[in-house]
Order: structure tokens, then sequence, then C-alpha cells
């Protein structure tokens, strides 16, 4: 009699799920997995804007991911034609780079001793080199940027080329601007758009 109820349990179950699938329960799950690995364009805004306010930034640009970790808020967009990556981080109370970084000339200092301290995480950034120094706009406001080539481990090409800059917002609150793309296909005019349409 046992054997026979366990029968009947399975039998129930096997028809429980083919019930489940024939009507749109598996395309449920999967699109609550997409939502949930890949959120729409939306959330991913609700969520940068713990960073700032990317509500300008036109449709060229995408925004990848909105995180938070360890104390860091970041915010990693694509500009989708050229690949092109932009990261805005907010550093909170420990920053990572501030803009007095770049007017004192310790910003190569200062990232040599972050690329030291990341020597042995998932990327690797070796030999880092500063070509050129300048000004770009972001959050409202002109901050100093320094183009940079370097090395990278663990990426198809392992190099790259970009900016970095750090500006303080109006709050208070210093952000490190970066943006990068393999060498030979970074484009400042692409950074300046994004960055002067982020605002606080």
């Amino acid at each position: 009699m046992g054997c026979l109820k366990n029968i009947f349990k399975a039998v129930i179950i096997v028809f429980a799920v083919i019930g489940f699938i024939s009507i749109g329960g598996k395309d449920y799950f999967v699109k609550l997995w997409t939502n949930f690995t890949n959120p729409p364009q939306d959330v991913m805004l609700e969520r940068a804007k713990k960073v700032g306010d990317f509500s300008q930034v036109g449709d060229e640009f995408e925004i990848d991911k909105a995180a938070s970790a360890l104390g860091y808020n970041g915010v990693l967009a694509e500009h989708t034609a050229s690949g092109q990556k932009m990261v805005i981080v907010d550093s909170g109370k420990k920053p990572l780079l501030t803009p007095e970084d770049f007017k004192d000339n310790r910003v190569e200092e200062k990232l040599q001793d972050l690329t030291n301290k990341f020597r042995y995480s998932a990327i690797n950034v070796t030999d880092l080199k500063i070509t050129k120094k300048g000004k770009i706009r972001a959050f409202g406001k002109t901050a100093p940027y320094v183009k940079f080539s370097a090395k990278i481990s663990k990426i198809p090409g392992g190099e790259i080329e970009g900016i970095i800059s750090s500006v303080e917002t109006e709050s208070g609150q210093d952000r490190v601007i970066l943006s990068a793309n393999e060498k030979g296909k970074y484009s400042q005019l692409v950074s300046e758009d994004f960055f002067k349409k982020v605002k606080e």
C-alpha cells in the first residue's frame, strides 16, 4: 500500500510540473532570472542615483552595472558604438583620489600605489604611463585629469588607454571618474560627452 501511495504522489508531481510548464511557468522563471542578472535600464538608473544623476545621458550610452560594495558605490557605463567604458566611483569617506592629488602632481604616485594595492586581484595593471594632462567637465564642475596607457592582464588585447580624474561634487564628496578603451580606440569626445551630462 505504501508503494502505491508513493507512485500516486510521483504521478501527481509529474502532472503538476507539466501543467506549470504548459501555462508558462518556465518562461516566468527564465524572465525572473534574466531580470535579476541583467536588470532593465530604468532599474540600473535607479541604482545609479547613489552616485549621480544619469538622466541626461544620451541613448548612445548604456548603464551596464550599478553596485555597492565595501563602502564604495560605482557605476559602469558603455558607449554602445565604440565599446568605450566609463566608470564613476564614490569611495565614501576614504577617497581613492582627490582633486588635490592632481593639483599637487601626486596623481602618478597615487595611481602607482593603487596598481600595487590591486596587483594580485582579478585584473592586474602594469606599465602604467601618464601621457597627457587636461581638464574635463563632470558633475557641473571642471576637473583636472590625466590621460594614461597601461597593460592589463586577463583582457583581450591587454593594452588600454584612457583618462582618470577626481571631481568634488557640490555636496563636498569626491568622485573618481575613469574612461578607457582598447589602445588606439579611446575617444576623448566620447568621455567628454558622457561626463558633462552627469550631475549630482
